[in-house]
């Protein structure tokens, strides 16, 4: 479970100034607001705008094109599922409709008790170890119905995945 800073503008324009110098910045910033927030709020676009000369409008575009960047905040656990095409032919997708039974959440959605989040991920790089899965960053291989299961039981404890 990742703990993640309360959202300020304070801390935001600091990690906006510690990025702002890379080549490409708005890429790096737009990675270390969630890294530190564990999401990218919209307040956030206009400063990015300012610092790097950008409009507001370049700065959504880039947010919203990516699909790892979360405009909300995510739950306590994140489980992103792979959903390529090598995890697909060894069951994926059936893996996914039975996690969002048991976790109680559709993917792309964070649970009403801010429990779990549950993401689509396309390619982890474990296509040999099919389906796969990451959770909480830690990559999961040979994902299957037993472990989707101790995944809601971790999550429904409050513990990191694999302390049940």
């Amino acid at each position: 479970m990742a703990v993640y800073e309360d959202w300020s503008t304070e801390r935001a324009a600091q990690v906006i100034a510690e990025h702002k110098h890379l080549d490409g910045a708005t890429m790096p910033i737009l990675h270390a607001l969630q890294e530190t927030f564990g999401f990218v709020p919209d307040p956030v676009v206009p400063m990015i705008a300012e610092t790097l000369n950008l409009s507001r409008a370049e700065v959504y575009g880039v947010l919203t094109f990516y699909h790892d960047f979360r405009r909300e905040p995510p739950g306590r656990t994140v489980v992103k599922l792979c959903a390529a095409e090598a995890c697909q032919s060894m069951g994926s997708t059936a893996l996914t409709a039975y996690a969002e039974e048991k976790l109680g959440v559709s993917m792309g959605e964070t649970s009403a008790d801010g429990r779990v989040t549950l993401e689509p991920i396309y390619c982890l790089g474990l296509c040999a170890c099919a389906p796969s899965a990451l959770v909480d960053g830690q990559l999961v291989g040979r994902l299957d119905r037993a472990t989707v299961d101790e995944i809601a039981e971790c999550v429904a404890a409050g513990k990191h995945f694999g302390e049940v």
